[in-house]
């Protein structure tokens, strides 16, 4: 009993009692749900552009107007060069072509060979023109014997004219001579120591001299007559001559034309000529590019405002983009590509619409590549320096 009332006497804890009602179980899980704090259950506050729409919308086109401004400014003021993708290489390509009809005889060039200027590129069948030449050149031979027979006759002529011209003096002297004798006889009857019939001799004798002096001078004057008349005929063997040495000279020249050579330093391209071909005269044979090229440049009339001949250009070929090559500008086409081609804009007529125009650059490379070939209609992209750099 002593023991029993020793033991202390303990009580039920009491339980704490609270305004909240308990919170009833997961019934699957069998734990309570977790109660949400006082921080929780406040609500979440609306971000920035939700409560200022209006600002942040003005402030992002006040940016974009500022950059492109900038990039307008820079464009405009800042950035020195002009560059255009429709460029190319161009050159006075032209077609080689014979002077002469005949066969070819000899092809000595390659496609894509380069020559050089005088090298030979074709033989035409020289036969025929030589034989015309030979003929050529016997015609000159016989129209100069006419010429040499010409001079000839007028030499024997002026000779006979001479003796024409002494038979005169010939005459004039037996003329004086019967003039005197007429005279001394008239005198001799009016004396009474001569007869009648000897003053009628001298007479005669006296009108026949004058009759012999004027058929001198009339043989006198047909051997001149002579003369003029071969000097015609050697004037006409002189004209005779002279063709005969064009047509020489023309038979020489188509000769020289057998042989085709290059006219300057380039390449053959698109070969078509074949030995045996028989060609006619202007026929095409090949297509030739000279050594000299350029670029041709299409900018936009707005790119050309500042750009003048003698600024330095960087070109890039596409098909050899590792190649730097500069240059500078030529000269500027006065007027778009459109108004020099086969059919202009008309303006005038129909509706109009303003489109930018193109307006064609020449521009020259200081050195071409050697180690890479490089032709005409090859794409390249010119950057122009228009503005000095700071």
């Amino acid at each position: 009993m002593a023991l029993d009332e020793e033991r202390p006497v303990t009580r039920p804890e009491r339980q704490e009692r609270t305004d909240e009602p308990a919170a009833p179980r997961d019934a699957a899980s069998g734990t309570e749900p977790k109660q949400e704090t006082p921080s929780d259950a406040q609500p979440k506050r609306a971000g920035l552009l939700k409560r200022h729409p209006v600002w942040i919308l003005l402030a992002v086109v006040v940016v974009i107007a500022a950059a492109a401004g900038g990039y307008w400014y820079w464009l405009t003021y800042s950035y020195p060069y002009e560059t255009t993708d429709d460029a190319f290489i161009d050159s006075r390509q032209f077609a080689v072509a014979p002077q002469v009809s005949g066969a070819i005889a000899e092809v000595l060039v390659e496609d894509n060979q380069h020559v050089k200027a005088g090298d030979v590129l074709f033989r035409i069948d020289p036969r025929d023109y030589q034989a015309a030449l030979e003929e050529a050149k016997a015609r000159v031979a016989s129209a100069q014997a006419s010429v040499n027979g010409a001079d000839a006759q007028i030499a024997a002529q002026q000779a006979q004219v001479e003796e024409a011209n002494s038979r005169v003096e010939q005459a004039q002297a037996s003329l004086a001579f019967a003039q005197q004798q007429a005279q001394r006889a008239q005198e001799l009857v009016r004396s009474g120591a001569g007869t009648v019939q000897t003053a009628q001799q001298q007479t005669s004798a006296l009108q026949q001299q004058e009759a012999e002096l004027a058929s001198a001078r009339a043989g006198v004057v047909s051997a001149q007559k002579q003369v003029g008349s071969l000097q015609a005929q050697k004037a006409t063997a002189i004209a005779d001559l002279r063709q005969a040495e064009a047509q020489a000279a023309q038979a020489e020249l188509s000769l020289s034309y057998v042989t085709v050579t290059a006219a300057q330093s380039g390449r053959v391209v698109r070969l078509t000529g074949a030995r045996g071909q028989y060609v006619q005269a202007g026929q095409s044979l090949t297509m030739f590019v000279p050594d000299e090229i350029w670029v041709t440049a299409n900018f936009k009339e707005t790119q050309i405002t500042d750009m003048r001949p003698g600024q330095p250009v960087d070109v890039r070929i596409d098909a050899y983009p590792d190649h730097k090559i500069t240059g500078r500008v030529d000269s500027v086409q006065p007027g778009s590509g459109t108004a020099f081609s086969l059919l202009p804009a008309e303006n005038a007529t129909g509706n109009y619409v303003k489109v930018v125009q193109r307006i064609p650059v020449k521009i020259v490379a200081d050195d071409w590549p050697t180690d890479v070939s490089i032709g005409p209609g090859m794409s390249v992209v010119p950057t122009v320096t228009v503005r000095p750099q700071d």
